[in-house]
């Protein structure tokens, strides 16, 4: 395993961590998840990433469970939260958004449910338009302070967004966001390599990552269509679908497969390839990888050898022939 700083800070994140997104809390039995779990601790994942939303909070009851289970040492990993969507059904005004009360309550029910003390990680799961900037940044250095978040960052915020919250912690003297968790992959590159580029130096921001293979499409399950038990081809996954495929659909499809073809031609599995491919970009701290099967993960964890393996030409061909 490789560890990486998070952006300019002194924390080390196993440059492939694990998440929960999805696949705890509903899709996989307990067993499934420690063993997952243990999978990623034995080769060397340090950071696992959850939220208040993934099933309503059952997915960071069951990280907890299985984490306590494992008996893994609380200063050997690192686990996250984020904050914004609420935890139930129909969340009333108070129970969703980053209010300083919704910050505040998430962060402590996120501790009960984990089963830790504090958070390392704490995200603003997206811009809330309902509440100023500088409410949230002011609720967020107080949990620092307090000792229960030793980190915080957003998730999917604009460049602009980001910029306004370092403003405010810096006319304060607050602590600022460290991170930010963008999606990114071959597919949807265009926030962090453009829109966020002046970041990197000008805040040391890091960057954890989600959806490295594009829910699976970079990995070919959908190079000929999206059968219904399929993640994207789920009826209530319409919104995911339109979200990783975009707009002309078939234009991100045939560049999955040419993807595809090429990791043949390199004899190669897709998926850690282009897992590989996203640690490639020197800004990225981590790379956040879901799996509902250990044998998924343990492929996926091959993009570390990858990234050492092949040369300058190889990647130029696969940055190529996804463009």
């Amino acid at each position: 395993m490789q560890y990486r700083r998070l952006g300019s800070s002194g924390l080390q994140l196993s440059a492939l961590s694990f998440g929960a997104w999805v696949t705890f809390g509903g899709q996989i039995p307990r067993g499934t998840a420690r063993d997952l779990i243990a999978a990623a601790w034995d080769h060397g994942v340090n950071f696992f990433d959850n939220a208040e939303t993934y099933g309503n909070g059952a997915a960071e009851r069951l990280m907890g469970d299985v984490i306590a289970d494992l008996r893994l040492p609380r200063d050997g990993y690192c686990v996250s939260s984020k904050v914004y969507f609420g935890a139930v059904d129909e969340p009333r005004p108070t129970q969703r958004g980053l209010s300083r009360k919704h910050v505040t309550d998430a962060c402590h029910d996120a501790l009960k449910r984990l089963r830790v003390d504090y958070l390392d990680l704490y995200y603003c799961h997206r811009p809330d338009p309902d509440t100023p900037v500088e409410e949230t940044v002011w609720a967020m250095d107080a949990l620092i302070r307090q000792g229960k978040v030793l980190y915080w960052g957003t998730s999917e915020w604009s460049a602009t967004q980001i910029r306004e919250a370092h403003k405010v912690a810096r006319h304060h003297h607050l602590h600022a966001p460290t991170m930010e968790q963008p999606q990114y992959n071959l597919l949807h590159r265009e926030r962090v390599e453009l829109e966020y580029a002046p970041l990197y130096a000008e805040y040391g921001m890091g960057i954890t990552i989600w959806s490295p293979l594009a829910s699976g499409l970079l990995t070919g399950k959908y190079n000929a269509g999206f059968p219904e038990q399929a993640r994207l081809g789920r009826q209530d996954n319409g919104w995911l679908r339109k979200l990783v495929i975009g707009e002309p659909e078939q234009h991100r499809v045939e560049r999955a497969r040419r993807f595809t073809a090429l990791a043949a031609e390199f004899d190669v599995a897709p998926a850690p390839l282009a897992i590989a491919w996203c640690l490639r970009n020197p800004h990225v701290s981590s790379v956040i990888l879901g799996a509902s099967r250990v044998e998924q993960l343990l492929q996926n964890l091959q993009a570390i050898d990858l990234l050492e393996r092949l040369d300058e030409t190889c990647w130029h061909k696969v940055r190529v022939v996804a463009a």
